[in-house]
């Protein structure tokens, strides 16, 4: 079904062509036909907050298409990004499972799809279906140590010049040891300070450092990695 912003829509979750082992997806046929009865589709436009920071969890929403930014804000009004969502994530999943407000505020970044499930039909759903349950057993942990490794980059390294090149590093595909990795970049310089925790002005100065030293080059939107040893040099250093 073609909807607004050129998507596919994608309604039924056993027929879906890019079925992949995220959380919900590849379930079996049974636990496949529940989850078709208790999600609600929706098509969202680049801006949309699926949810706000410090709302009660409604429930979680699953990113069919489209990319989503979770974030967090302090008192001061100083934001930080803590994780650039893609298709097949699920958002909102630890507050629905604790049931403590939503700990991030969830906005797509470009036109998307995303499926929506109210907490009271997930958490029956996953007592019907322990298979279910265990995956996001297994994923609330994957979420804790992502959480970690973040607080780690963000608390332990030295510099901005260290965090933007660690960014850079997990950005690049990790097989791509040699010169000439390519990055789509969709992030505008002031979200990119929200992910490291510095300035705007800071990220564009790291821009200019970083091409002049050959570590990496722009052309218009892709972002190539010239340079994987000198960046991770900095990181070491």
């Amino acid at each position: 079904m073609r909807a607004p912003y050129g998507l596919n829509i994608l309604d039924n979750c056993l027929t879906c062509p890019v079925r992949e082992e995220h959380l919900f997806c590849n379930l079996s046929i049974h636990a496949g036909q529940r989850l078709n009865e208790i999600k609600s589709t929706a098509v969202y436009p680049k801006g949309a907050m699926l949810f706000i920071e410090g709302q009660q969890p409604r429930g979680v929403f699953v990113l069919c298409a489209g990319k989503a930014k979770l974030s967090t804000s302090s008192r001061e009004g100083k934001t930080i990004i803590t994780k650039l969502s893609e298709s097949g994530d699920v958002l909102g999943l630890n507050s629905v499972i604790s049931n403590r407000p939503y700990e991030v505020t969830a906005e797509m970044m470009e036109p998307g799809q995303a499926n929506f499930i109210p907490r009271e039909s997930l958490l029956q759903f996953l007592k019907e279906h322990g298979e279910v349950a265990l995956r996001v057993a297994e994923q609330l942990s994957r979420n804790y140590y992502t959480a970690y490794e973040e607080i780690r980059t963000l608390g332990l390294a030295t510099s901005p010049s260290e965090k933007f090149a660690k960014l850079l590093l997990s950005w690049s595909p990790k097989a791509a040891n040699g010169e000439g990795a390519q990055v789509k970049l969709t992030l505008t310089h002031e979200e990119i300070a929200e992910i490291i925790g510095t300035t705007r002005e800071t990220v564009s100065r790291l821009f200019s450092e970083f091409k002049r030293k050959q570590l990496l080059q722009l052309k218009g939107s892709t972002l190539i990695i010239r340079n994987r040893p000198g960046l991770e040099k900095i990181v070491q250093s």
